[in-house]
């Protein structure tokens, strides 16, 4: 298995048990993020999941439904791509990233969606008041890969303006502050 599949399903599960501890009346909870609410950073995910299988098997991406449960929403979709992912060459396909960059699925999943997954199993444990420790390692590889970007993740859609943070804060804490999260 590769690294960035080790990796994605590391954070992946993470991120699942977070969604599966969330009570069901919490969905509606307001997120960090502040156009979401925790439903919609389980749809964000959700709808990540979706694009990567569709990039893998050349199909159409399919989006979460308003009416679908998050729970089991997150369950498929997150399937759906291991599914995609275990086919032979898989991760060498060349797939348009974020930004219209082309990479590979493995670059993919390595530069942005674990990144990604982590930062928002954060949001959502912060959300429902679930528990909010992040894997240390995973923190310290995606702070230390990310502060190169500084300047392309502010741009809109991506990543707000740093958080304030003590110099001496937790990686945990400093990571969350890079990426505009108020802890």
């Amino acid at each position: 298995m590769s690294e960035e599949l080790a990796r994605f399903q590391k954070l992946s599960d993470d991120f699942t048990a977070r969604v599966n501890a969330a009570p069901d009346d919490a969905w509606g909870n307001q997120s960090p993020c502040d156009d979401w609410t925790a439903r919609g950073v389980v749809e964000h995910c959700v709808n990540n999941m979706h694009r990567i299988a569709a990039g893998v098997t050349d199909s159409e991406p399919v989006t979460m439904a308003d009416d679908e449960d998050p729970k089991q929403a997150w369950t498929a979709a997150y399937a759906k791509v291991v599914d995609a992912l275990s086919q032979p060459g898989a991760l060498d396909k060349t797939t348009a990233g974020p930004m219209g960059m082309q990479m590979t699925t493995a670059q993919m999943l390595g530069r942005f969606i674990c990144n990604d997954i982590l930062v928002h199993t954060w949001d959502l444990a912060r959300s429902v008041g679930g528990d909010e420790h992040l894997d240390q390692d995973a923190v310290a590889a995606a702070h230390s890969g990310l502060k190169p970007m500084d300047a392309m993740i502010r741009m809109p859609g991506v990543f707000g303006p740093k958080a304030d943070c003590a110099d001496d804060a937790d990686e945990q804490t400093q990571f969350l502050a890079f990426l505009g999260r108020k802890v």
